[in-house]
């Protein structure tokens, strides 16, 4: 609960702070990554759409983020992905950047961290991943290792302070329509050769 207040205050602040954090130290540099799991699915074909629910939760992250000034964002080539940033990129008017998703999930994870790190100090940066990748993407990023996204599990959002010195802080939050019931108790899903659930 004290999560979500924090993250809850971090996106009421986010029209002052733009979601780009200063450290106590005053560090302009400092990079705010959001890292997502892609919406709810159609179905488990390779590469389906989003349904009615994803396409409820694209919104929703869309609005959560409206006043967040985001600079970046950053998908896989499937379309779950794309289309979970679709309507947060068409309102800021910009063109993600495609990280290809593979079978290895800490590769993938490295190659985000560098495309988000190549990007200019101080910009706020989505990056929307699978189930199997979201976990190392924020460990990529300077963020606790050993995270778990369950396979129904859509609400979780990690916001991510990157200074340009020093630790970096992460806030694990929620967003859109609750899971459904029991997922708090659910198993993380196991990755398996596909290219992220």
């Amino acid at each position: 609960m004290r999560t979500r207040r924090a993250l809850l205050l971090a996106l009421a602040l986010a029209p002052t702070l733009g979601l780009q954090a200063e450290d106590k130290a005053g560090d302009k540099a400092a990079r705010t990554v959001i890292v997502v799991r892609h919406a709810e699915k159609v179905d488990e074909s390779k590469d389906p759409p989003l349904s009615a629910a994803g396409q409820a939760r694209a919104e929703a992250l869309a609005t959560a983020l409206a006043n967040a000034r985001i600079d970046a964002v950053v998908t896989t080539q499937l379309q779950r992905t794309k289309l979970t940033a679709a309507p947060l990129v068409k309102s800021r008017s910009l063109t993600p950047i495609v990280v290809d998703a593979t079978a290895d999930a800490k590769a993938h994870a490295k190659a985000v961290a560098a495309a988000v790190l190549a990007r200019p100090a101080g910009e706020a940066i989505l990056v929307v991943g699978h189930s199997n990748t979201v976990p190392a993407i924020v460990a990529a990023l300077g963020g606790p290792e050993g995270l778990a996204i369950c396979d129904h599990e859509y609400t979780s959002l990690f916001v991510l302070t990157i200074p340009a010195s020093g630790p970096v802080r992460v806030i694990r939050g929620t967003f859109g329509a609750p899971d459904p019931p029991g997922t708090d108790g659910c198993r993380p899903a196991v990755p398996g050769p596909s290219q992220g659930r």
